[in-house]
């Protein structure tokens, strides 16, 4: 199987400007092909990550991979998708982010060897361009009605669109042409949302190279939920890279809450796993779905992949400890992490504070009578072990590394208390 069968064979081919073109190609000789990033923030999320996976799928097969981050064009903004104009960033912002998401890409692609990726930032051949250069070189070869015909344009004339936000498709074109030029790239990749953008690009190489000058566009699926919700986006929003937005352990588990009916597609679209290996799964999805063999596969590589080994670990201790109620097993970074968004209570008392009058403070229970009752029921946990005393007092012996106590009342209902 070669390499564009696979992909075909995962789902992830939606559209190529030459598809026997790009079949031959690929079997003479090995490219260099690019797929780029705008930093819009101080994280990608995981909508970003589909096209850099297919990116790193090609330099399994030995292609060079170039990683683009748009310093330039991450300060004018693309139109795709979007209803109206991005508010613009400061210089200093757009670096901020460059730098951020640059770290997280090296987590993706092999940067050694002879097929190393190569990551470049636009603002390094576009920052210094004077208009009239831009004008003359490159805007003479964009007609007013070609660009009106691609739809990230058209979308938005009516509700209007700035003469910068326009100029997008020309900025992102010169890219194209800049890499083809400087590292004989010959192949862009991107999200269904880019054909326009990779289209234009691949015009104004035919115009402003020689004659039968061949270069390459390929586009990936919108990722989607079987039940038609936005892929990637949980009640506390979306889903990040950055640990600090969104916790390993959080990561790990969006993955591993994944319906059945998505997860053999993403395990195609996003793992490394063979196609055989998938196949396994999906039997066992149809055959044995409780075990959940094919989420917890799915939710260990991509945990794995994006925040390492030891990350991974971390998130299966959390959720075996959750599940379990053995929480006080975990250390103090580990609780952070799996007890980020339950209610919390910040104790300041260095001494010891009576259970009753805790559980009323920190609004476990709604009184002191209830607090007692539910005491008595067998009801109130602290840190995995059940409390009866309604006398009991809490003290440094119940503070793991005397940072916090878990408090958990009935099956489910954890309550963080802070020092």
């Amino acid at each position: 199987m070669n390499l564009i069968e696979e992909l075909q064979g995962r789902g992830i081919v939606y559209q190529q400007t030459d598809e026997k073109g790009i079949q031959e190609l690929l079997e003479k000789e090995k490219i260099a092909l690019y797929c780029g990033v705008d930093p819009t923030a101080d994280s990608m999320h995981i909508g970003h990550l589909l096209p850099f996976l297919t990116l790193r799928r090609f330099q399994q097969h030995g292609h060079k991979p170039i990683v683009l981050v748009g310093g330039a064009t991450g300060m004018i903004g693309d139109p795709s998708g979007k209803k109206e104009e991005r508010k613009l960033q400061t210089i200093e912002t757009v670096q901020h982010n460059v730098s951020c998401i640059k770290k997280q890409l090296e987590r993706i692609f092999d940067f050694d060897g002879e097929n190393g990726a190569m990551m470049v930032n636009n603002y390094d051949w576009t920052g210094s361009m004077d208009i009239v250069t831009f004008l003359r070189d490159y805007g003479k070869h964009f007609g007013i009605n070609y660009m009106l015909s691609k739809d990230i344009v058209s979308s938005r004339l009516d509700v209007g669109i700035s003469f910068t936000e326009f100029t997008y498709t020309i900025l992102q074109s010169m890219d194209f042409l800049h890499l083809y030029e400087n590292y004989q790239c010959k192949m862009q990749i991107g999200g269904s949302d880019q054909w326009g953008n990779i289209t234009a690009g691949l015009e104004l190489i035919r115009k402003m190279k020689s004659e039968g000058t061949k270069a390459y566009g390929l586009t990936i699926p919108l990722v989607t939920k079987a039940d038609g919700t936005k892929f990637g986006k949980t009640e506390s929003g979306a889903i990040w890279l950055d640990p600090e937005k969104t916790t390993p352990y959080e990561f790990y588990q969006f993955w591993i809450n994944t319906a059945d009916a998505d997860v053999v597609k993403y395990l195609k679209y996003f793992t490394f796993l063979s196609l055989d290996e998938i196949a396994e799964l999906k039997k066992s999805v149809q055959e044995e779905p409780h075990l959940r063999k094919a989420q917890k596969a799915l939710a260990e590589e991509m945990t794995r992949l994006i925040h390492g080994d030891e990350a991974l670990m971390q998130a299966v201790k959390i959720s075996q400890a959750l599940f379990s109620g053995e929480v006080k097993e975990l250390s103090a970074e580990e609780i952070k992490q799996g007890f980020k968004d339950v209610p919390s209570f910040e104790l300041k008392s260095e001494e010891e504070t009576g259970l009753v009058d805790l559980l009323v403070q920190a609004k476990i229970s709604s009184s002191k009578r209830q607090a007692r009752e539910d005491i008595q029921n067998g009801a109130i946990y602290i840190n995995g072990e059940r409390v009866t005393d309604t006398a009991y007092m809490l003290g440094d012996h119940d503070k793991i590394e005397q940072r916090f106590t878990i408090i958990r009342r009935g099956k489910k209902k954890y309550f963080l208390i802070k020092y």
